[in-house]
């Protein structure tokens, strides 16, 4: 499913991705494809290295320039998808599949066209195996991978006026701050590798599906006629996602969003505008249309019916007992936005509020309760089995060390010594990175040493839950559970006596390094799972993820200035609070800084009761789910980390487009399982992607200022003749 991290959805893919084989293709496909099926897939145990394919000659050359080229480039498509996405809901998806997918697609032809001399060919040319095939995806993920920081915490930073207007002007500080999440969280995932894939044996549900794809890819002329087909969909179904969504700037009310409720008042049926006023119109998104797909029933279920709970029968009981109050848009109309999220004066908020402000407290609470309890369940058997076992505890330095040529013969991991990557690498990094995080938050930001160093110390613990938990449900929790530290932090500044601002910084810095640090961690010891069962050198797939990271840090930071210059309303919405980017995840963090730095709670106490009663019940579900209910039942139950979600995210549209992209998942697996299986994940990466470039495209038009929104194109079908969602 595309599970939640606080507003990340990330796709598991579970048994699509292990049975490559049943496409309809050629009696020559299907006999070279048959035979690996039992060895590679049915018989292959997730928690071991792969067999040895006898039939692949050994790979020498697994870290290129190649492979770290393209592999940057194509976790820069994603990072720019998801920033897109992220601003618009909060939800992102993962760089592992598109990287393997993809990169096999434009290197193997590659490196079959250039001959093994001259320039080009030295760099393009050669062997390209599975192996180096996971190289590309671990530079993808880390250069994809950093944008959840400018989705969330960084953005509400000027939300709440503590940078300058201009996020250009602050460039250095974003690269700096940036930069100390993803080298951090790098440097300490290599200890994680062995302790969590070689001793726990945790399955990765994603990394192991990202593993069994690259094999598949490279099984012969089947696996290059199955890649072949999966990239010609991928890129067809991107392009068109692209083109639509750039046309669709020029004429949204037409094509894009359909105005239900607003069309049927102008056509006489006045009381119907309220449908419009919570957001309950259809928008015709790939995207989300693509998220449903990867996100399977569950949790789009769940989604859709959060939404129903929040925006269709709470936010109008609210307005209709004058718990919550609207914002009317338009003097001529009787639009009204619900959506006001003002940080300015907590007394009266707290009185006063929006349904979007009353609603985000239970959503943020329901998901931070709901991830600490699963989490529970899930570290609890853990625990038991290491005090269980702590008399054959055995300290191995030479091991951790690597000062040894030599394996132990009952060591499970086989990685010769030379392959894996050296103590001094990761600790001298470790120590300079933290270091560089100490100067960068002590210099720039207003914390000390020693809140620095318990920032960095918080991110630790949190990737320590986050890897626990991907590594058994392919859930990460990462950005939700991060949010505990600006509980911790909120305390620590009223220690200090920090005032409203400087304590909202303070908070929100604190909360950055934690969080972005933690995903940073959690995303690679992934692509080091992949890695573990693929046979690839550890060392190499740290060099590529710190080239990846390099990367990402100019891409993410780049992409955000882009973004909030195209659309200034993401940092600075007006008081009814419409925007085409909603950014739920950034009104989240800007509404924990603001309360926890505010001398009076600004919660309506309404809110707060609904929200401890919503979060015991999903703590209920939880416990009976792990102690009583079988496994196999377990997707009947609600996901109360997307209706969570839903609370949080104000628009209903979203909900409606991966109900309808799940459900036609479901449908087309029980009609067409051969075409589900090869094409599923191509096609809705590519929805995904597509509109996600299209936005960033969409961006630059109005940056030159010749978008939909300057004056081009019709507004004929939005409401008011002004804004689409």
């Amino acid at each position: 499913m595309a599970a939640v991290r606080d507003d990340t959805f990330v796709p598991t893919l579970p048994e699509q991705y292990a049975d490559e084989k049943r496409s309809s293709a050629s009696d020559i496909e299907r006999a070279a494809v048959e035979p690996a099926k039992v060895e590679t897939f049915d018989d292959q145990d997730v928690t071991r290295p792969f067999p040895i394919m006898p039939d692949v000659p050994e790979e020498t050359h697994q870290l290129t320039f190649r492979a770290v080229l393209v592999g940057c480039c194509l976790g820069a498509v994603v990072g720019a998808s998801n920033l897109y996405l992220g601003l618009k809901t909060g939800f992102t998806f993962g760089p592992q599949l598109f990287g393997s997918i993809f990169g096999f697609a434009i290197l193997k032809p590659l490196s079959m066209a250039f001959p093994e001399s001259g320039i080009l060919g030295k760099i393009f040319g050669g062997p390209f195996g599975p192996k180096e095939n996971c190289t590309v995806q671990s530079a993808a993920t880390a250069s994809g991978g950093l944008g959840i920081i400018m989705v969330s915490a960084i953005p509400a930073m000027y939300r709440l006026n503590l940078m300058s207007e201009n996020p250009a002007d602050d460039f250095g500080k974003l690269i700096a701050l940036t930069t100390s999440c993803a080298f951090f969280g790098v440097f300490f995932v290599i200890p994680l590798r062995r302790y969590y894939i070689v001793q726990e044996k945790l399955t990765f549900p994603t990394p192991a599906a990202t593993a069994y794809t690259i094999r598949s890819l490279h099984n012969g002329p089947a696996g290059a006629l199955v890649a072949k087909k999966k990239s010609k969909a991928l890129i067809y179904t991107l392009c068109i996602c692209f083109v639509y969504k750039v046309v669709t700037t020029y004429a949204p009310g037409v094509i894009f969003d359909w105005h239900i409720g607003w069309t049927l008042y102008r056509l006489g049926f006045t009381s119907i505008i309220a449908l419009d006023n919570y957001g309950w119109w259809i928008e015709f998104t790939p995207a989300f249309f693509g998220a449903g797909q990867l996100s399977g029933i569950n949790a789009s279920y769940s989604f859709l019916g959060g939404m129903v709970l929040a925006w269709g029968i709470i936010a109008p009981g609210l307005i209709a007992t004058g718990r919550a109050v609207g914002m009317p848009t338009s003097e001529e109309y009787p639009l009204v936005s619900y959506q006001a999220m003002s940080f300015e004066e907590a007394e009266a908020y707290a009185k006063s509020p929006s349904p979007r402000y009353w609603l985000l407290w239970p959503g943020v609470l329901i998901m931070m309760v709901y991830s600490f309890v699963e989490l529970f369940f899930s570290l609890g058997p853990l625990f038991i089995r290491a005090w269980n076992g702590r008399k054959n505890f055995r300290f191995a330095p030479r091991e951790w060390m690597q000062d040894g040529k030599e394996l132990d013969p009952n060591d499970e991991d086989q990685t010769p010594m030379e392959d894996r990557v050296p103590f001094l690498w990761w600790t001298v990094g470790l120590a300079l990175s933290t270091i560089m995080s100490c100067a960068i938050l002590a210099t720039l930001f207003p914390l000390n040493v020693g809140d620095a160093i318990l920032s960095l110390v918080l991110g630790f613990v949190f990737s320590f839950m986050a890897v626990q938990c991907a590594g058994l449900t392919d859930v990460n929790p990462v950005s939700t559970v991060a949010k505990a530290s600006q509980l911790v932090f909120g305390g620590v500044g009223k220690g200090y006596g920090l005032a409203t601002e400087p304590g909202q910084l303070f908070n929100l810095t604190a909360g950055t390094i934690a969080a972005g640090a933690a995903a940073q961690s959690c995303d690679m010891t992934g692509d080091l799972k992949t890695g573990y069962l693929l046979r690839a050198k550890p060392r190499n797939q740290f060099i590529a993820q710190l080239c990846g990271s390099v990367v990402a840090v100019f891409l993410t930071v780049g992409l955000f200035v882009l973004f909030t210059k195209a659309s200034p309303c993401i940092l600075h919405p007006p008081e009814d609070g419409t925007c085409t980017y909603a950014a739920p995840s950034v009104s989240a963090w800007a509404a924990v800084a603001f309360a926890v730095s505010s001398p009076v709670l600004p919660i309506p106490s309404s809110s707060g009761y609904t929200a401890i009663a919503f979060a015991i019940f999903s703590a209920l579900q939880v416990a009976v789910k792990h102690l009583w209910i079988p496994r196999r039942y377990w997707q009947w139950l609600p996901n109360w980390n997307a209706i969570g979600l839903a609370f949080v995210v104000p628009q209903a549209y979203y909900g409606i487009a991966m109900f309808a992209g799940a459900t036609f998942n479901w449908i087309w697996k029980r009609r067409n399982p051969e075409s589900f299986d090869m094409y599923m994940f191509a096609v809705s990466a590519g929805l995904l992607a597509g509109e996600g470039l299209g936005g960033v495209f969409n961006a630059l038009l109005a940056v030159i200022g010749v978008s939909g929104s300057d004056g081009y194109g019709t507004a004929i079908g939005c409401p008011g003749f002004e804004y689409c969602g």
